[in-house]
């Protein structure tokens, strides 16, 4: 992960980011990867203070707290959380996590951050995911030629819900 830009201006996006988040989802992959650079048994979400963290695994049996393992259907979870009041829920990698999500229409809005670095190879954001129109709701040049870009997911929707509270994914 040397690749990586950091900046001032990153930074500042990801302060802007974590104060309109308070839920993160990870896949067990992910969850494993950020454990091993440091974010210890909790992958990290101790760091991220106030914010639920959940780690979506039929394989793990536990996870340290504050990180908390699902186990169960990850779209039916889901999409209690996105009922709930509260406010954003960032899914944080796991591309069958991702994909499963995007299968239920439970995703809202895609962000990448592309850096000016070719890998030659590494982690696929999405697998099978299907073809999924977007629409380019923001583009932004950072420091370091990045390019962060957001997108709104397309879809068919079934008629809005009317609760206390809406929250994107």
């Amino acid at each position: 992960m040397d690749w990586l830009h950091f900046s001032r201006d990153v930074q500042e996006v990801m302060a802007q980011t974590w104060a309109r988040v308070d839920t993160i989802l990870m896949g067990r992959k992910t969850f494993e990867v950020a454990a091993a650079m440091g974010g210890g048994s909790g992958g990290g979400m101790g760091a991220m203070g106030g914010i639920a963290g959940y780690v979506f695994s039929r394989t793990l049996r536990r996870v340290d707290p504050p990180a908390q393992l699902v186990s169960s259907d990850a779209a039916e979870f889901v999409r209690a959380l996105k009922v709930a009041e509260g406010k954003d829920i960032c899914v944080m990698g796991g591309a069958h996590l991702a994909r499963s999500l995007f299968a239920a229409g439970l995703i809202d809005e895609v962000g990448l951050n592309i850096h000016p670095v070719l890998l030659g190879q590494g982690v696929p954001f999405f697998l099978d995911a299907g073809r999924i129109p977007m629409e380019l709701a923001e583009r932004r040049t950072i420091s370091g030629g990045c390019v962060l870009l957001t997108y709104r997911v397309g879809r068919v929707r079934a008629p809005a819900v009317k609760r206390a509270s809406r929250r994107k994914a």
